[in-house]
Parts: structure tokens; C-alpha cells; sequence
């Protein structure tokens, strides 16, 4: 990496996810290294009974192992453990195209964005895709862009480019492979400034087979969603509730009502009283709801003020930073104008 290069001096580790990958893992460690010298790849082995954490040290990954099952996991104990100023994941079952990484850091460094989705371009005429992985890729796609009033293209897509910032604020509360979608609703819960880049998707080679369970794993992350709208806009979500329940009370005591406005007699007595109770409950959700919107607003306050507490990344031209005085540990890393790319697409 030349000294004129936008990325010489900074720091990038890409965070490869493995179980039982030893088919694939090689290569895919050859091609990040191939694609951005000078990087460091780590390669997380997840309990795997096979020779995947051999091979990717034989390629020259970094192996690091994580017994606690599941792709969010590994990205908790990652996050915490890889400091870098840029972060890339990418699973290691070789269906992304390395290639296009520098481009997808250049874009972050020049925006500069704290996140960078890699939306995943069919590189071959076949369904790179598992039959309903498609389809229930775009649902989520849409009822994540409706609930959360942000739009996003591919939420699934392990390709992702992070900066420091983004991943220093981030949780990292789920366990398996709803991961990227709590990575995508916390970018668009704190607003980061973020952007989407083609990136090419190809089927896994022979031999090498999925880990995702279509109807668990897409269970696990409707489950997911539905926690994080009731945390995250707990206003909507004890709205609807409190609305529903309101609708409930009217239809059952509309007509005891009425029946009594008529004979000046209530004889469905449990009516009425199941219709009062209901009433009380929906201004009940509805005061629950608004106490906790309150509450995540401190929240989100609090999280926005920890995350500028952060250094941004830049590409050290574009935009003045102010950096720390050189130290053994780090030292200063000359700045340069040179013009970056623009990005395909």
C-alpha cells in the first residue's frame, strides 16, 4: 500500500464468521488479503468439527475461536476484542466477491459513513439464493423500512464496512443470525450516516452447505424485530396495542349501552364490566407507551453522546480531524489529497 493510498496507516481488520468451513475459508482469507494488503483477517471459528481454523491459518488469518454458538456471538466477541479504524464482516463461505471491498472502503473513508452495506448482485444466471431466502429477504426489507422510516435494500447481507465509531456503540445483543438486523435497525435508530454499494453474490462452491434454517433463523428474526420495535418505538408499539384493545372494549360494550339507554337495564352484566375493564387496560398501554418514549429518548441521547465520544474515520484528507498527539503505541499517520474513486454503480 502506497503512502498516497486514502487507506496507508489505518488500521483494517475483516471479521470472518466460521463453522465448518474448511472447503471455502482459504480462499476467502486469500482474496480479502489479495484485495486490500496490509489488512488483518480474522477468522472467528465457531465450534467447528472440521479443519476450517488449520486452513485459514495456513492462508494467514488471524483464528480466533468463540464456543458460544451463533454468528451474533462471534460479532459480540469480535466487536470487543479487534480495535481497528475499519471493520469489515464477510462470511467465510466464499458467495461475496472480495474484490469489491477496497471500493466499499473508499466510499466510507470519503463520505465519510459509519456503515456500508454490501447489496448482493447475482454474478451468475441461477438463484444464487436458497428457495425462500429471497422472498423472505424483501419482507424483511419492507417491514424494517416501515417500521423504523428508513429505507433499506438487502438488511440480511453479512457485507458490511464499519467504521470504529459504529462499532464501538453497538451492543451486540443477539445471539445467531439475527445479527444483521440489529446492526441495521441501531444504524437507523441513531440516524448514522450510512450508504448501500453493489457488491457480487455467487452461489457456495460444491460440497459446502448453508448454516441458515430458513424457518428458524427467520422465525428468530421476526422475533427480533418485534423486541426491538417494542424497544425502540415503544410509542407505536403500546399504540397499537392500546388501540386494539380500545376497539375490543367499544364492540363488547356498544351494545350493553345502547341496551341500556333503551330499557334502563343492563342484563349482560359480565359484558360491561369485561367492556370497562378493557377501556381501563387500553388508557393503561397508552400511558405505558408514552412514559417509555420518554425513557428511550434519554436512551437514545445517551447512546448519540457516547458515540460522538468517538473518533470519526476519515480518509485524512477530506476532512480536518483533530488526532491525538503521536504515542509509541500509534504513531501519526501523514495526511494525503489524493482523490479517491467514485464508486461503481
Amino acid at each position: 500500500m502506497s503512502p498516497s493510498d486514502p487507506r496507508a496507516g489505518l488500521r483494517i481488520a475483516a471479521i470472518v464468521p466460521c463453522h465448518d468451513e474448511e472447503l471455502t475459508v482459504a480462499k476467502v482469507v486469500r482474496d480479502l488479503r489479495a484485495a486490500v494488503p496490509g489488512m488483518t483477517v480474522y477468522v472467528y471459528d465457531n465450534n467447528s468439527t472440521d479443519a476450517t481454523a488449520e486452513q485459514a491459518r495456513r492462508a494467514g488469518a488471524v483464528v480466533r475461536s468463540e464456543s458460544r454458538a451463533g454468528k451474533g456471538n462471534v460479532i459480540r466477541r469480535a466487536f470487543a476484542d479487534v480495535d481497528a479504524d475499519i471493520y469489515v464482516t464477510i462470511d467465510g463461505d466464499d458467495t461475496y466477491e472480495a474484490a469489491d471491498l477496497p471500493a466499499m472502503i473508499d466510499l466510507l473513508l470519503r463520505g465519510p459513513y459509519d456503515h456500508v452495506l454490501g447489496v448482493r448482485t447475482e454474478t451468475q444466471e441461477t438463484s444464487s439464493y436458497r428457495p425462500g431466502h429471497e422472498a423472505g429477504n424483501r419482507m424483511f426489507n419492507w417491514l424494517t423500512s416501515a417500521l423504523f422510516r428508513d429505507r433499506v435494500t438487502d438488511m440480511l447481507s453479512g457485507y458490511r464496512v464499519f467504521s470504529r465509531r459504529f462499532v464501538k456503540s453497538f451492543p451486540a445483543i443477539s445471539k445467531r443470525f439475527e445479527t444483521e438486523t440489529e446492526l441495521t435497525v441501531h444504524m437507523m435508530s441513531l440516524r448514522l450516516p450510512c450508504t448501500e454499494y453493489p457488491v457480487g453474490f455467487r452461489d457456495r462452491p460444491e460440497g459446502s452447505e448453508s448454516k441458515l434454517s430458513t424457518f428458524g433463523d427467520g422465525f428468530r428474526i421476526l422475533g427480533l424485530l418485534f423486541e426491538l420495535v417494542r424497544h425502540e418505538r415503544p410509542a407505536v408499539f403500546y399504540g397499537a396495542l392500546s388501540f386494539l384493545v380500545a376497539v375490543l372494549s367499544l364492540v363488547l360494550g356498544v351494545p350493553v349501552v345502547a341496551e341500556y339507554a333503551e330499557t334502563g337495564l343492563v342484563p349482560r352484566f359480565p359484558t360491561a364490566i369485561l367492556a370497562s375493564a378493557l377501556m381501563i387496560l387500553a388508557f393503561l398501554l397508552g400511558s405505558v407507551g408514552l412514559v417509555l418514549d420518554g425513557l428511550r429518548r434519554a436512551r437514545r441521547e445517551a447512546a448519540r453522546l457516547a458515540y460522538l465520544q468517538l473518533h470519526p474515520t476519515t480518509d485524512r484528507g477530506t476532512l480536518e480531524v483533530l488526532e491525538p498527539a503521536p504515542s509509541p503505541e500509534r504513531p501519526a499517520v501523514e495526511r494525503s489529497s489524493t482523490a479517491l474513486p467514485q464508486p461503481r454503480g
